[in-house]
């Protein structure tokens, strides 16, 4: 990775970590949150778990098998068309509830080792440039699991922030940019070219929703 996307990324991992460390988190940690059948602690440690994940599969050789593409990988993943009671995103809210019973304490802990080995991890060479995804079975280039890290991490403290009633934090440009990108991206995959440039732009004809996911 080049400089500026390891720098990107790391502004979006402390964003990240700031909300979900936060006092107004912890004292709200085992009410539901604004994803249904998740705690607020649960969202927090899936927040931060973008990063976590980032420096577990950096950290592991990359596979030699070739990589897809970004949008390719949201056509493959199950939980992208899979309804909100479906074992795949069942199975998200009861892993993350279940790392969040060590509290609001554990967590600091985590966010404190994963922020000092991010840098170390984002910026070791990889060859080739790919990071293999254990639980999916496929490869993406180190770029586009990066890009899948800040949109898990722009939408998620969007649902946090909204969870304990604070503002949603505000996120560089370089890190929203890519993730407009990608979503507009899904979003005209699901529900064509028309619908989304309408939405964009001529409402008085846009369909009800676009939504990526």
């Amino acid at each position: 990775m080049d400089e500026r996307d390891v720098e990107t990324f790391l502004s979006a991992a402390r964003i990240a970590a700031d909300l979900a460390t936060g006092s107004e988190v912890a004292d709200r940690w085992t009410d539901e949150s604004a994803c249904a059948g998740m705690t607020v602690g649960g969202l927090a440690h899936h927040l931060v778990g973008q990063a976590v994940n980032t420096v577990r599969l950096l950290s592991a050789p990359p596979a030699p098998e070739e990589p897809i593409g970004l949008l390719d990988h949201y056509a493959r993943a199950a939980w992208v068309t899979a309804d909100h009671d479906d074992e795949v995103n069942v199975a998200v809210r009861e892993s993350s509830d279940a790392e969040a019973a060590g509290g609001p304490g554990a967590l600091r802990e985590l966010v404190e080792t994963t922020l000092a080995d991010l840098p170390g991890v984002l910026r070791a060479p990889r060859d080739p440039d790919t990071v293999h995804i254990p639980w999916q079975g496929w490869s993406l280039s180190t770029h586009d699991w990066v890009v899948t890290r800040l949109m898990e991490m722009v939408v998620h403290a969007d649902d946090l922030a909204a969870s304990i009633e604070v503002p949603t934090p505000e996120f560089p440009e370089d890190v929203v940019t890519p993730v407009l990108g990608l979503l507009a991206g899904v979003a005209v995959r699901r529900h064509g070219q028309a619908a989304v440039v309408r939405t964009l732009s001529r409402p008085q004809r846009a369909p009800a929703s676009v939504s990526a996911f």
